[in-house]
């Protein structure tokens, strides 16, 4: 697949709730023009709290976003607070990959974008930097509980489910600072003139209108694996690569259970 410009965030490179798999698959099948990689693409936090953590697919994620700057594209890395070290080399390229603060980003149908990572919005992050961490922490537990969980309902046949999607949309405050954020977001955008934002941080995709504003949250490559990529036509949509990758495997067991039975029946 083929598009003007693929937009991706919170991929958490370091980490062991990077599905960095899954993310190379969706590098290899799909090109862009352009890419912006919007914020906490490595996750120093944790590399820094528990040392270096870099298994071999995510040098591949690495050497597959160097491989398309190096085939011409054109590649964006706005920092977040999980990789703000790298607020420090803006201005930088490093192999074809420019860091930048933020992005004004112009769709083919000729609306503006402003494209930041978003932590600079969240009030948590900006004036209470400890409770952040601790959060973080909470969230690396409950990754890892969903990963046992998830071993266990593999054992029985389920389908994988997201404990930490699901203590969001059950916990108010969770829905309120989601909501909090992105009319926070929304507001920003407007008061500067755009069309929309492009953000992430929060780890919850999304792309709606917002009383005329475009709000665009790319997701994350932890739990939902989600993109958004624009259309030639300028708009936005967003992708969710790992339902479309279990779809995928469900339709290669199915095609494999039709082949056995049909070679049984001819036996």
């Amino acid at each position: 697949m083929k598009y003007r410009t693929i937009f991706l965030s919170d991929i958490h490179l370091g980490t062991p709730g990077c599905q960095a798999e899954l993310l190379l698959d969706f590098l290899q099948r799909h090109e862009a023009e352009s890419y912006y990689l919007v914020g906490d693409i490595i996750d120093a936090w944790r590399i820094r709290r528990k040392g270096f953590l870099w298994p071999q697919a995510h040098n591949d994620v690495v050497q597959a976003l160097l491989a398309k700057a190096h085939g011409g594209a054109s590649i964006y890395l706005i920092p977040g607070n999980h990789d703000e070290f790298l607020r420090s080399y803006l201005g930088t390229h490093f192999g074809g990959i420019e860091v930048v603060r933020s992005a004004d980003f112009t769709a083919a149908d000729g609306k503006r974008y402003l494209v930041t990572h978003g932590d600079q919005f969240d009030s948590v992050v900006v004036n209470a930097k400890w409770l952040a961490r601790l959060g973080d922490r909470a969230y690396e537990l409950m990754l890892w509980l969903n990963t046992h969980l998830n071993r266990a309902r593999r054992l029985w046949g389920g389908q994988y489910w997201s404990l930490s999607k699901w203590a969001k949309h059950q916990v108010k405050q969770a829905v309120s600072f989601i909501s909090a954020y992105e009319n926070v977001l929304t507001a920003e955008a407007r008061r500067g003139g755009y069309d929309g934002v492009v953000c992430g941080h929060i780890h919850s995709a999304a792309v709606r209108d917002m009383g005329g504003i475009a709000y665009v949250n790319t997701g994350d490559w932890v739990e939902s694996c989600t993109a958004v990529v624009e259309l030639e036509s300028g708009r936005l949509a967003l992708i969710d690569w790992e339902r479309t990758a279990r779809q995928a495997r469900h339709r290669v067991r199915t095609r494999r259970v039709r082949s056995r039975q049909k070679h049984l029946e001819n036996v």
